[in-house]
Formats: structure tokens, sequence, C-alpha cells
């Protein structure tokens, strides 16, 4: 767990829907304590007008020297969960990394592992019917992602499909450790994450490890409320996973030394659906004695959910932002549109568990030159927790 501090993050932040012309942009946030512009975005770059691909996702750097991305959905809006390969310096598109007639039915996420020739992918859903919120009436239709698929690293074939349950299976997060044939996968709707391995006989299967539960409520759109467990990331000596829980609000620490048997070793709420006074009464809950405070941070109310995390190398700094999707943001949490996302680092125990917000650290896109944004995904120049992949 060596390596130098972040001083900077590169985040994506969405304008559309924010009744702005201008178009969405690549922030650079100031992380350095020591500098005078801690805690701002000190560069903006519009660059996501410049890409034409059908819902593109998640991105990795290959030990070829090519960039993969991976792709939701066709450009019509249906399910297929293709790979396009990029030249690295000049990123011209050189074709589908998958065989022909190969691609899977729906596509999310990424991640492969070399020494054990195999590469797993997630499925959120079919574009055309989440392209406009979250609709209810579509579970149970096959128009939400319930497999996990199995890659042959080398061969660009698909091996396995593993069924999970619908619910959107999302992150993958393989150990780091090269020679680990163990991965964790989050499913957005069953509020759960799976522990995926290698058995003896070399197939590969998924067990649940992780069940958040359901909260029974009112006044929102189903009676009973998942956590959407939305992101996920593992630190970089493979001892803690960390987990987003989007709906109910709070941010999970796991020990996973044994990934069979994960422990809950931390909690935060830093937002979400359930705070008091709100508009959601929770009538049954496993968890909690009562609704938690509406959060609080230098004298901002923070609306939405925790939902993109990235993690320090050292592991003791866990940066959140709180953007999902643009149709479910309006959808979820309409204030958070209205004003903004922010971005959080929430101080964590390594030693024995424990995660804490940092009140002296708050970026609010609320406030930017162009209007309230929406922050995404944080990555660190050179790598971070979840992109590193080692051969």
């Amino acid at each position: 767990m060596k390596g130098p501090r972040e001083r900077i993050i590169y985040i994506p932040c969405i304008l559309t829907g924010t009744g702005t012309q201008q178009p969405d942009y690549l922030a650079t946030v100031d992380v350095d304590p020591e500098s005078p512009s801690y805690c701002k975005v000190i560069e903006a770059r519009e660059i996501f007008e410049k890409c034409d691909l059908a819902f593109p996702r998640s991105t990795h750097c290959l030990g070829s020297g090519e960039v993969m991305i991976a792709a939701l959905g066709d450009p019509r809006g249906n399910g297929k969960g293709g790979f396009v390969l990029l030249d690295a310096e000049t990123f011209e598109v050189k074709g589908n990394w998958e065989r022909p007639t190969q691609a899977a039915p729906q596509g999310y996420d990424f991640w492969y592992q070399p020494r054990h020739n195999v590469m797993i992918s997630s499925e959120f859903g079919v574009p055309k019917f989440f392209v406009t919120g979250f609709n209810p009436a579509d579970l149970g239709k096959g128009r939400y992602g319930r497999r996990l698929n199995i890659w042959d690293w080398t061969t660009h074939c698909l091996l396995q499909s593993i069924d999970v349950g619908e619910g959107t299976t999302l992150e993958v997060r393989f150990l780091h450790n090269p020679n680990a044939a163990h991965a964790m996968v989050s499913s957005a709707l069953q509020g759960c994450i799976f522990h995926v391995f290698k058995r003896q006989d070399g197939c590969w299967t998924a067990e649940k490890v992780i069940q958040v539960p359901s909260k029974k409520v009112s006044g929102w759109l189903l009676p009973e409320m998942p956590a959407f467990t939305t992101s996920m990331v593992i630190s970089l000596d493979d001892r803690f996973l960390y987990a987003s829980n989007f709906v109910h609000g709070d941010i999970r620490q796991y020990d996973i030394s044994n990934p069979f048997r994960p422990r809950q070793v931390g909690q935060v709420f830093v937002g979400g659906s359930i705070p008091k006074g709100g508009a959601v009464t929770v009538l049954e809950d496993l968890e909690l004695d009562c609704q938690p405070d509406p959060f609080m941070i230098q004298g901002r109310r923070v609306y939405g959910g925790p939902q993109m995390l990235q993690l320090s190398l050292d592991g003791k700094r866990l940066y959140v932002s709180n953007g999902l999707y643009t149709p479910w943001d309006k959808q979820l949490y309409p204030e958070m549109v209205r004003e903004g996302s922010v971005m959080l680092q929430i101080d964590v125990d390594t030693e024995r568990g424990g995660l804490y917000v940092n009140e002296d650290f708050l970026v609010d896109f609320g406030k930017e030159p162009c209007g309230p944004a929406r922050a995404h995904e944080m990555r660190y120049p050179g790598g971070d927790c979840t992109s590193d992949i080692w051969l």
C-alpha cells in the first residue's frame, strides 16, 4: 500500500438536464491540503461531445497498449454487451474486442485477470428502457441485467454466463493480487454483493456474501426500498471493500480478508432518501432504530446519495461523489439536480475499521461558473484503486 499521496482528481461533470446549454466537462479537482486551491476545481475541459459511442461506460488500459471501453447497448438502445478497442496513443477506434456474434446480451462494467486468463463483465440493462428513469414495471421483463459473463481473456470468447437474479449487476472488482481468483460484484436492485471465484474444476461460480436489507417504506417508488449498491472499491492490500448505498444513503466498509465471509467494520450516512423530515417514512427497518438526520457539511445540506467511490493508495482517504445518471437523478433526487452535487472525503481507520466524514473537505459542484453540475467517477493520474490491474 505504498504510493504518492493524491494531489489532483479527474472527475466528469454532467450539466445535461440542469437548464444550461453548456456541454458536460472533465473537472480537475485540487485535493492537496497544502495547496491554496484545495477543494477547488482548477480546470474544466469540454471533451465528451467529441465521442460518438453507444452508451459507453467502463474503461481499462490493456497491456497491449490499447484502451478498452465496455458498452451497454447498440446505437438503437438495444442491449448489447460488447467492447470497443482504442489505440492508446491516437484514440483511433480499432474495432471490437469480442469475437463476432460473441457479445453478451447486456453490458456495464468489466475487470480482467490475465494470470487466470479471465475477464468478468456485468449487465445493467437495456438502454432504451432505463434512459427515461427507473420504471418498476420493467422488472420481471428481462430489461434489467441478471448475469455475470465470464470471458476467455486470450481467445475473447464468452465461456459462461452466471445467472444471479434480476437486479442489475454493476461494479466488478477483482482482488488486486494478480494471482487471486476472487472478485466482488455488486447488484443494485438486490442490494447485495456477490463473491465470484474459480472452482477447482476451472469453472467460475458466484455466491452472495453481503446482503443489505431492504426497508419497508411509504412515500417512495416501491413499498420496499433496496439499498442500490451502486459502487465499490477494494483497498490495494485487498483487506477492505467499500460499498455505496445510493438510496439508503450510507457507505459501508467490510473486512474481506476472508472473501467468503466479509465482515462489516464501518458505516457512515452522507445523504440518501430516508433522512428525517423528508417525503419517505420508514415503516420497518431491520438495521436502524430511527431515520438518520439530514446530512449537513460546512452549512450546506447535501441532497442525493453516495454514489462513486475512490480510495487513496494508502487506504486512508475515501472520496465520494453523488451523481448517478441524469434521468435517475431527476427522479430520485431532484433537489440534487437543481443544486448540484458534492465530493466528500471520508477518513478511514485502516487498523480496526471505521469511517468518519472529514468536515474540512467539501467540493461543491453547485457553485461552478457554468451552473450546478453532478460529479461522477473519480480517477487519479497514473492509476488508482479502481483502474490498476497488475499483469
